[in-house]
């Protein structure tokens, strides 16, 4: 275990993967119940997205995600309140004012940079960003989580070539869970690893079981280390696996057996995480049952705020798209 972990990071660690779990859950009952729209769940990526953001100085460092990392975005920061508002579309939504659809995320005070629809382009970003912060002489690095469905775009390539020719201090995390929607990684690239396609940039290209976020921790620390030292990008490949199918619209059961899932979920990151840190004496009922009750506090109290909130001013709809004087 990584040694610049204390105990308190460890449990902080924990409580931010059961606490997107737990988000993402209510999430999914309310689209159920016809209260909330589309749901892109970061459930079974909790390992990958809270491992690697726990690397980064949050607040400094920053981050273009993509849709499926919830896990990610309430590690760096966001409450349980901002994530629901999203959810809901209100007018108090700190990503984008109630204008993005769910999962769009993006929090300037937290240098979360807002996400697009377009599947990919947030990679060209994260090079952007980390081009700005060489010619302004910063030291802070830029992360672009996707995808192993992303890598067959184009934006995937340039942003690797662009990166590595630059030596940029950014960081690229593929989430490869196996399916791009509903196609399965064999069909839709040659190679068995996408960290296999660094070498064809002159990057390193890291594999790294994506349900242990330690050992994601001590990946991604390095290649952090390696960005702020100015050697250039790093292109690491967390694998893992999601639960659920792809968003609330989808049905997995036609490209997927419920065999294979449930063989998959013996490699649950919460209930594995959990387990280490019982084994470490870290973790015990008593502490468990406490933060159970807080996470279930904080989401009833999420879900009851936001539905409360007011909805966007229908006058502010032309905000951010034309110039106002």
């Amino acid at each position: 275990m990584a040694n610049d972990l204390s105990p308190d990071v460890l449990l902080d660690m924990y409580y931010r993967m059961a606490l997107a779990r737990a988000l993402d859950d209510r999430m999914w009952i309310l689209n159920r119940q016809g209260r909330a729209p589309v749901v892109y769940s970061s459930n079974g990526h909790e390992g990958v997205q809270v491992g690697s953001a726990f690397a980064l100085d949050r607040g400094r460092d920053w981050v273009v995600p993509y849709y499926r990392d919830l896990a990610l975005v309430v590690a760096l920061g966001m409450t349980p309140r901002e994530v629901m508002l999203h959810l809901l579309a209100r007018a108090e939504d700190p990503n984008s004012g109630g204008r993005q659809m769910p999962a769009h995320w993006g929090h300037k005070r937290l240098h979360i940079l807002t996400t697009g629809s377009v599947v990919t382009t947030q990679m060209l970003h994260a090079a952007g960003l980390a081009m700005a912060a060489k010619a302004r002489g910063e030291d802070w690095v830029a992360v672009a989580y996707f995808g192993e469905g992303s890598t067959s775009q184009g934006e995937f390539h340039e942003a690797m070539n662009f990166a590595s020719v630059l030596k940029l201090p950014v960081i690229y995390v593929n989430e490869n869970n196996g399916y791009a929607i509903s196609v399965p990684a064999r069909k839709q690239m040659a190679v068995l690893d996408v960290a296999a396609r660094a070498a064809g940039y002159g990057m390193p290209g890291v594999i790294v079981d994506g349900n242990d976020p330690i050992k994601v921790y001590e990946v991604m620390r390095e290649a952090v280390e390696r960005a702020r030292r100015g050697d250039g990008p790093t292109l690491i490949e967390a694998k893992t696996y999601r639960f659920v199918p792809h968003s609330s619209d989808d049905d997995d059961r036609a490209y997927r057996t419920r065999e294979e899932v449930q063989e998959h979920k013996k490699r649950d990151p919460l209930v594995l995480f959990e387990r280490t840190l019982r084994e470490q004496g870290i973790l015990d009922d008593q502490k468990l049952d406490a933060l159970k009750q807080r996470i279930r506090a904080e989401v009833d109290d999420a879900t009851e705020y936001a539905e409360k909130a007011p909805e966007p001013d229908p006058s502010t709809l032309t905000r951010h798209v034309y110039f106002e004087g």
